[in-house]
């Protein structure tokens, strides 16, 4: 049976659209149960009910102040569509421990640089303003640390001496398109990591994939 997830975005959703590509196909291990944003206008929104998936939104303004209880109304909207796993593609919100706790060791994220290197925003600018040879992104489960989970897969991309901060992006997003599924499938996969556990962290990698240069 497969693993029913949630993706969680705030703008185009080109991310959730390679999920949502790979769960159509018949021997991916997930199928997209819904996709949910924080901004109720949010061009992924359209583009998934073009794909025929259930959308729905809560708009964080409508919470300023209250991170939590905005998150306790995300995971409402989750849980009525039975989400188990939780993918975050361009979801621009820091998160509290309530949903990360929720979703422990159940929740993804795919970050645009080979981390620990350059963590939080920029990251493309930040890596040609260091002169790295090498750049790349990571997906990686969801801890209460920002982009300090264990984790799950990396690809590599070279930095040319051509590149701006555009053509940079454009290499490493092609790639976040490439290993997110794979990651995913791998954890959803793994049925013994996927009983949850609000009190052990996950510790260890499901898999690093290190995809060759492109």
């Amino acid at each position: 049976m497969k693993r029913r997830i949630g993706i969680l975005i705030s703008g185009r959703g080109s991310n959730m659209l390679a999920l949502a590509r790979a769960c159509a196909e018949p021997d991916f291990p997930c199928e997209v149960a819904l996709v949910l944003s924080n901004v109720p206008d949010a061009p992924g929104l359209a583009l998934a009910a073009e794909m025929g998936l259930a959308v729905d939104s809560v708009d964080h303004r409508s919470y300023r102040g209250d991170r939590a209880a905005h998150e306790v109304a995300m995971a409402s909207r989750l849980a009525r569509q039975g989400v188990e796993i939780l993918c975050l593609a361009g979801y621009m919100r820091l998160l509290t421990p309530f949903l990360v706790g929720r979703y422990a060791g159940r929740m993804l994220n795919v970050h645009p640089s080979l981390l620990p290197a350059f963590p939080g925003l920029d990251t493309h600018a930040r890596a040609l303003a260091k002169g790295v040879k090498f750049h790349g992104c990571t997906v990686h489960l969801v801890t209460e640390a920002m982009d300090e989970g264990p984790i799950l897969a990396q690809a590599v991309v070279p930095v040319l001496h051509s590149d701006d901060e555009a053509s940079l992006a454009a290499r490493v997003l092609a790639q976040e398109h490439i290993i997110y599924p794979r990651a995913l499938a791998a954890l959803a996969s793994d049925a013994q990591r996927l009983e949850p556990s609000p009190d052990i962290a996950l510790v260890s990698p499901v898999v690093t994939d290190r995809v060759g240069m492109q």
